[in-house]
C-alpha cells in the first residue's frame, strides 16, 4: 500500500520532488520537496485508492471508530468519502471559530465521548493536526488516533505527536516515495541522502550544497 500511494502521488505530481530547485515553504524554510495532496481528488481511480486506503487502515487501527472528522480544509473532502465508505458520521475542525451564527468551530454533530479519528492530508511538523485534535478533546470527544495520506516523518513532528499522545498512521511516507521516486527516475540515487537530511532537519540548508 506505501509504494502504490508514493506512485500515485508522484504520478500526478500532488508529490513533486526537485533537490536542485528547492521549493519555498510559508515559513521560509527551503524544501526539496512540494506536496498538495489536493490534486489527489481530481483523479477518481488515485482518489477511490486513497479512500479506500483510509477507511482499512481505521478498520485495522482504530476498529471502535464512531465518528470521522477531517481538518480544515485539506481533510474536508477525504473525510467526507472515507466516512461514506465506513458508513460513519462526518464533521470537521475550523481552524478558527465562525465570527458569525453561533460560533461553531466543529461543524457537524459531534456527542461528548463519541469516539473519533481525524483525517489529515499530511503531516510535517504536526502543528495544525495536534491543534485539531484538542479542540476535539476540548468538546469531550475521545480521539483515537490521526489516518493521514502522507507524512514527512520530521523529528518535530513525531515529537509533537508523542506528547500530544495522539497517534498517527499513514497511508505512505517520505521515505517511500524517495524510494518509488529513485526507483521511477524522478530522482537521482546520489539525492536520497540529500533528501533524507532535508528531512532529519529542515531548517539546516547543507543539503542544498552537497
Amino acid at each position: 500500500m506505501k509504494r502504490k500511494i508514493a506512485e500515485h502521488l508522484l504520478n500526478i505530481q500532488a508529490v513533486f520532488l526537485s533537490p536542485d530547485k528547492p521549493f519555498t515553504w510559508a515559513s521560509g524554510i527551503k524544501s526539496p520537496i512540494y506536496c498538495d495532496n489536493r490534486i489527489t481528488l481530481s483523479d477518481h481511480l488515485v482518489r477511490l485508492d486513497i479512500e479506500k486506503g483510509l477507511a482499512e487502515l481505521i478498520i485495522k487501527n482504530y476498529p471502535d471508530c464512531q465518528a470521522i472528522m477531517g481538518t480544515s480544509t485539506a481533510g474536508i473532502a477525504h473525510a467526507a468519502i472515507t466516512a461514506h465508505l465506513l458508513k460513519l458520521p462526518m464533521g470537521y475542525v475550523r481552524s478558527l471559530a465562525k465570527d458569525h451564527g453561533r460560533g461553531n468551530r466543529i461543524e457537524g454533530r459531534l456527542m461528548p465521548g463519541q469516539k473519533v479519528v481525524v483525517i489529515e492530508d499530511l503531516i510535517s511538523t504536526g502543528g495544525s493536526v495536534i491543534d485539531t485534535v484538542e479542540a476535539l478533546r476540548e468538546e469531550k470527544a475521545q480521539v483515537l488516533g490521526i489516518a493521514s495520506i502522507f507524512t514527512y516523518g520530521m523529528k518535530k513532528g513525531i515529537e509533537r505527536l508523542r506528547q500530544a499522545d495522539v497517534l498517527n498512521i499513514s497511508l505512505t511516507d517520505f521515505d517511500t516515495v524517495i524510494e518509488v521516486a529513485c526507483d521511477k527516475g524522478y530522482i537521482k540515487e546520489a539525492d536520497k541522502n540529500r533528501l533524507l537530511a532535508f528531512r532529519d532537519n529542515p531548517s539546516d540548508e547543507g543539503w542544498i550544497k552537497v
